[in-house]
């Protein structure tokens, strides 16, 4: 699943995506709620982890704003991550259009089983399957599958076929992979992205994947 994190405090926001990364989630990372909107609306997320104590505007209202908008945006699974406790804060969480509210202090363990059962909630994902040409990849059991063979991935190389077969043909920058498959703050060594994607390569066959010299990668277009 492509998970959106929006959370202004960077040290909750590495251990938040280290867990949903082993879980072999894409993570994208806002660290304000006007940040998360523009985030949703260029690319939307399966789920959003929205903490309420954010800088310029009060993740409230970016649960409003999120609510009010025309679907599929209205109808997404918002978890609020926050610090307060008092019941008040809790209804009006809720009453806002939250799905769940968990309190920090947290478990990653209980964070990760809270996002299964709202999603599980909200039933199946529309884009579950992803497709192209002999290949797929299931987003909830992770198979992925060449024509009648199964190929094992990677933690990054899963998150990274996600991303490029989330957008077909669209052609992802170096920066661009490397924020989603990296932490805030963390960077990859040198030539990480180009290494991997060559090992991906190899698993699912070097012309799947198309190098753009001076822009980045896509799926190769099935009609090439």
């Amino acid at each position: 699943m492509h998970i959106l994190l929006i959370e202004d405090d960077p040290f909750i926001a590495r251990a938040v995506t280290a867990a949903l990364e082993s879980e072999a989630h894409v993570v994208s990372y806002a660290a304000s709620g006007r940040e998360g909107l523009t985030e949703i609306a260029v690319r939307l997320p399966d789920a959003v982890l929205l903490d309420l104590g954010l800088p310029g505007m009060d993740g409230i209202d970016v649960l409003k704003t999120i609510r009010s908008k025309p679907e599929p945006i209205s109808s997404l699974p918002v978890i609020v991550v926050t610090a307060r406790e008092s019941l008040d804060a809790r209804l009006e969480g809720l009453d806002a259009g939250a799905d769940d509210y968990i309190l920090k202090p947290f478990h990653m363990s209980e964070l990760i089983a809270r996002l299964r059962a709202v999603m599980r909630r909200k039933g199946p994902l529309a884009n579950e399957v992803l497709r192209h040409g002999k290949l797929s990849l299931n987003t909830v059991t992770h198979l992925c599958t060449k024509g009648s063979e199964s190929v094992t991935l990677s933690k990054r190389e899963y998150a990274l076929l996600v991303a490029l077969m989330t957008r077909p043909g669209a052609i992802l920058s170096k920066r661009m992979i490397e924020e989603k498959l990296y932490a805030p703050g963390e960077e990859p060594e040198g030539n990480a992205i180009e290494y991997l994607i060559h090992a991906l390569r190899n698993k699912i066959g070097r012309e799947t994947i198309e190098n753009i010299r001076g822009l980045g990668w896509r799926m190769r277009k099935e009609e090439d």
